[in-house]
C-alpha cells in the first residue's frame, strides 16, 4: 500500500492511474479491484473517494475532457490573429494525443467500450470543446455557423488523432499541428457568411 495521502492527493493519485487502466481495459474490462490494485489501496480506500466504477468512470471522462480544453485555451491565449490561434490550438490538441495516449484512448478510444450514460457524457465533453474552441475562429460569421464549424474542426482533430493512435508510432505533434492547421486555414478562409438554418441546443 502506497503512503498515506490527504484526500485530494489520493484522489488525483487514482485518477491518474485509473487512466490508464480503463484506457486500456474498456469500461466492462475494468473492475474497482484493478484499479485500487494498480492504484496501491485498498478497496474500502477506492470508495471513499469514488462510491462505484461508475462515478469513478464519469469522474475522469470530467477529468481528461477538462485537461483537454484548458490545455488548448491556454495555448491560444496570446494568439494575436486567426491564423496563429488556428496553429497553436491545433498544436495543443496533437500535444494532448502524443503526450498522453491513454487519456485520449480513455475519451475516444474505440475499444474503450463503455454504457449509455457515459458515452452521453463524451458527446457532452465534445460539444464543450468545439464550444470552447468557437470563439477562436476568425471569420466573419454567425454564432450558430461557428459552432457548427467548430463541432466540424473538433472532429476531424479526433479521427486524425485515431488513426496516429492506432498506428503505434510516435509523431512530432508541432509537425501535425501545423499540417492540420494549415488544412482547416485554408478552409475556413474559404467558408461563405451565408447564415445556417439549424437551431442549436
Amino acid at each position: 500500500m502506497t503512503a498515506r495521502l490527504p484526500a485530494p492527493a489520493r484522489r488525483e493519485q487514482i485518477l491518474d492511474v485509473a487512466v490508464q487502466v480503463f484506457a486500456r481495459n474498456g469500461f466492462h474490462g475494468t473492475s474497482m479491484n484493478d484499479v485500487a490494485e494498480a492504484a496501491g489501496v485498498t478497496k474500502p480506500v477506492l470508495y471513499q473517494h469514488f462510491d462505484s466504477k461508475q462515478a469513478l468512470y464519469l469522474a475522469l471522462l470530467a477529468e481528461v475532457g477538462n485537461r483537454l480544453i484548458t490545455a488548448i485555451t491556454k495555448a491560444t491565449a496570446g494568439a494575436t490573429n486567426g491564423r496563429e490561434m488556428t496553429d497553436l490550438g491545433f498544436r495543443a490538441y496533437f500535444r494532448f494525443v502524443a503526450e498522453d495516449h491513454d487519456a485520449f484512448l480513455l475519451l475516444y478510444g474505440t475499444g474503450a467500450s463503455r454504457n449509455e450514460e457515459a458515452t452521453t457524457a463524451v458527446r457532452v465533453l465534445t460539444a464543450e470543446a468545439a464550444k470552447a474552441i468557437s470563439p477562436l475562429i476568425a471569420v466573419d460569421i454567425d454564432p450558430v455557423h461557428r459552432r457548427i464549424l467548430a463541432q466540424g474542426l473538433v472532429g476531424m482533430a479526433e479521427g486524425v488523432s485515431r488513426f496516429l493512435v492506432d498506428l503505434g508510432d510516435d509523431f512530432d505533434p508541432d509537425e501535425m499541428g501545423r499540417h492540420m492547421a494549415d488544412l482547416a486555414w485554408a478552409g475556413l478562409r474559404a467558408v461563405r457568411s451565408e447564415p445556417i438554418s439549424v437551431e442549436l441546443l
